[in-house]
């Protein structure tokens, strides 16, 4: 499988990937090589991982607790310190090994640490390799609040290998698909199609064409002004029910992507309300959503905390929240007013 060409740095496929990351531990000489874990990492894809590292560097390994609910500022603080403590310098590197969580703070804290050193993406889950690791975008959440604070910061290189799906969960897997039903539906609509036939999937084809999409639109709009912002259909409503799971402490937490594929579900309704997007496509989204995650009922008497959450969203401007619609498949429309009763009419929609 062909490297992809990103901004800055390359995303590398199976066994070259590991060999071109040797070679730049090589060119760069690195004082020290700190990996980024947490304990589901560390117990089942350090193992896999270690014995490809192939340098007389000095490696140190950081471990995190696991899950959304630590993707913070005092996380950070903690591997900023056990970075300090350990010698670090800017002439370190740093390597993160793991999802969503770990890639976007490990970048965060690479690119802010003596204000900035090398850092390497490998993803271990079907998330992280198809959204979190490619792109360039790092950083934690504020409270429940998604990623509020981070910056736009590019890895040295990212590394794509398949077998570290084998430690997933099946939750996990799904998890990831809901990016790639994004993609579909916004971008190419053969991914939609593969995945609601559900026979014969072929998971590296979908993790290559999904990051040859993002590539191309993070390449026309790297810093998210304009065409960029595509990438967050269903994620204004996904990531408000996200957050208010997260801070609910008599709730089940959701996934990321059982959370954005509840919103990929209401956004188009209000898609096919708003700007005529068919209502049989509607039900086609719908129904494939609730064959793969199943059904989840969204309490009335929380549409009001999570309709709050969503003004907190990053896209929003002048307090006025901002959608990414869909007019049909693969033609989006940005930046979308929506009235608070129509964003009520889409959860209803979902729960009928």
């Amino acid at each position: 499988m062909k490297s992809i060409q990103a901004a800055t740095y390359l995303v590398h496929f199976q066994e070259i990937a590991y060999q071109k990351l040797n070679d730049l531990i090589r060119k760069e000489a690195y004082s020290t090589i700190f990996i980024l874990v947490d304990e589901n990492t560390f117990t089942h894809c350090y193992p896999k991982f270690i014995p490809n590292l192939n340098t007389d560097r000095n490696i140190e390994v950081i471990e995190i607790e696991s899950g959304e609910i630590n993707k913070n500022i005092e996380t950070c603080v903690g591997v900023w310190n056990a970075i300090t403590e350990l010698g670090g310098d800017r002439k370190s590197l740093l390597i993160t090994l793991g999802g969503g969580v770990i890639t976007d703070l490990g970048g965060f804290v690479a690119s802010t640490f003596k204000r900035g050193i090398d850092f390497v993406n490998i993803p271990t889950t079907l998330l992280s390799m198809v959204d979190a690791a490619v792109g360039g975008k790092t950083g934690v959440d504020l409270g429940v609040l998604k990623n509020q604070i981070g910056l736009f910061s590019n890895p040295e290189m990212v590394l794509i290998d398949t077998a570290y799906l084998t430690t997933v969960t099946d939750r996990e897997m799904k998890s990831g698909m809901a990016e790639i039903i994004k993609y579909g539906l916004t971008y190419d609509l053969r991914l939609f199609n593969h995945i609601k036939q559900h026979k014969g999937l072929n998971v590296s084809d979908l993790i290559f064409r999904s990051i040859e999409i993002k590539n191309e639109i993070v390449l026309k709009d790297p810093t998210e002004k304009n065409l960029r912002k595509v990438l967050n259909f269903g994620h204004t409503i996904g990531h408000a029910i996200e957050s208010f799971y997260l801070e609910s402490v008599d709730k089940e937490n959701f996934t990321h992507g059982e959370a954005i594929a509840i919103g990929m579900v209401c956004e188009s309704y209000i898609s096919s309300i708003q700007l005529g997007f068919s209502s049989q496509q509607v039900s086609e989204i719908k129904e494939t959503v609730l064959a793969i995650y199943g059904k989840t009922t969204l309490l009335k008497e929380d549409y009001t905390s999570i309709i709050d959450l969503l003004k907190h969203d990053k896209k929003n401007e002048n307090g006025q929240v901002n959608f990414v619609l869909i007019k049909d498949f693969e033609k989006h429309q940005l930046d979308c007013k929506v009235s608070e009763e129509l964003i009520v009419e889409s959860l209803n929609f979902y729960n009928s």
